[in-house]
């Protein structure tokens, strides 16, 4: 059955160019980019337990690499390898500090990284162009180039397609079942011989990497990049995108992507028939924003993936679903992590 159903997602995904309008093939094109970073961060923050407030330096890092390397005649390919390859070796570095700290205290590592990477876009202008940013060349295949809106969301299609496949087949390893057991407790996880600090570091440099994947890409759908689109605010919106869409599940890392680049439209479409008053708010998209994430929090906080489960079990079970199948139990306290 998931073969199928996949298969004719595929299917559909394939023939886009040719189903919807530009425009929307742009929005779906950056609903891929989103979606391969939100994998990284999924891995990250829904498999290991690590949360990261600085996420957006990771992605800048790999759009400023491919721009820089792309401008000097690099091909698309090799570019991007290494684009992934120094968000990696970021990663494992600001992954460090994540041996000796937790919860809030790890955030604040990872938010002062983001600061400080931010900074540096903005003061190295002889590689980044500074805060008059810096124009990215379309990807360019040894020859050819993906300079159309068709052609370049065949690549994003592709790169997302095998990043899912990877993440997947990932956390059924032996590594990806290390990650969980760090996620659910560590004293746990250290007692059946998982070495903390290797795999809390490869878990922020695979993360990373996925970011400058996605980042890479980035820069090339805008074909000009500046240090302000890497600010807090992307991170937060990273965040934001994991955990409606379902943290703890590799499809929830899609459907957030989906819900962060569909929102915007659905808030400017709805516009048209509120009062002037609420519709010019200067505020308005932050307002839906906050308000969406504080229901999930307090009514799903399985995100978009826990109500598709819970439909998909309703659609299977019928007549026999019962109301209270999805109660929340309550659970026992998890082991401190360690000291």
């Amino acid at each position: 059955g998931h073969r199928f159903w996949y298969g004719l997602l595929l299917l559909a995904l394939l023939a886009a160019p040719w189903l919807v309008p530009e425009y929307w093939l742009a929005q779906l094109t950056f609903v891929l980019i989103y979606g391969i970073v939100g994998l990284g961060l999924m891995l990250l923050a829904g498999f290991t337990g690590l949360f990261s407030m600085g996420h957006a330096a990771f992605l800048g890092g790999g759009a400023y690499t491919q721009a820089a390397l792309c401008g000097l005649g690099w091909p698309f390919p090799l570019a991007l390898a290494c684009a992934a390859a120094l968000s990696a070796a970021a990663g494992l570095l600001v992954g460090l500090p994540a041996l000796r700290v937790k919860g809030i205290y790890l955030g604040m590592a990872t938010l002062s990284f983001g600061f400080i990477v931010e900074e540096v876009f903005a003061r190295w202008e002889s590689v980044t162009g500074g805060n008059a940013g810096k124009h990215v060349q379309a990807p360019d295949f040894f020859g050819w180039k993906a300079d159309s809106a068709e052609s370049f969301y065949f690549v994003c299609l592709v790169i997302a397609v095998a990043s899912t496949l990877g993440i997947l087949n990932l956390l059924r390893s032996p590594t990806g079942r290390a990650f969980v057991a760090i996620r659910d407790s560590e004293i746990s996880a250290q007692s059946m011989g998982i070495h903390l600090a290797r795999y809390k570091s490869l878990s922020f440099a695979l993360s990373a990497a996925l970011a400058g994947l996605g980042g890479a890409l980035y820069a090339h759908k805008l074909q000009f990049i500046s240090p302000d689109q890497f600010d807090i605010l992307q991170s937060i919106d990273l965040l934001l995108m994991i955990v409606i869409g379902g943290l703890g599940s590799v499809l929830g890392a899609l459907l957030g992507a989906l819900f962060l680049i569909s929102m915007p439209q659905v808030i400017a479409l709805s516009k048209d028939s509120l009062p002037d008053a609420i519709a010019q708010a200067p505020g308005l998209q932050g307002l839906v924003y906050g308000v969406v994430l504080i229901a999930f929090v307090l009514f799903e906080p399985l995100g978009l993936y826990g109500r598709w489960l819970k439909v998909r079990t309703w659609l299977q079970m019928f007549p026999f679903y019962r109301k209270g199948m999805f109660k929340r139990q309550k659970s026992f306290q998890k082991s401190d992590r360690l000291k």
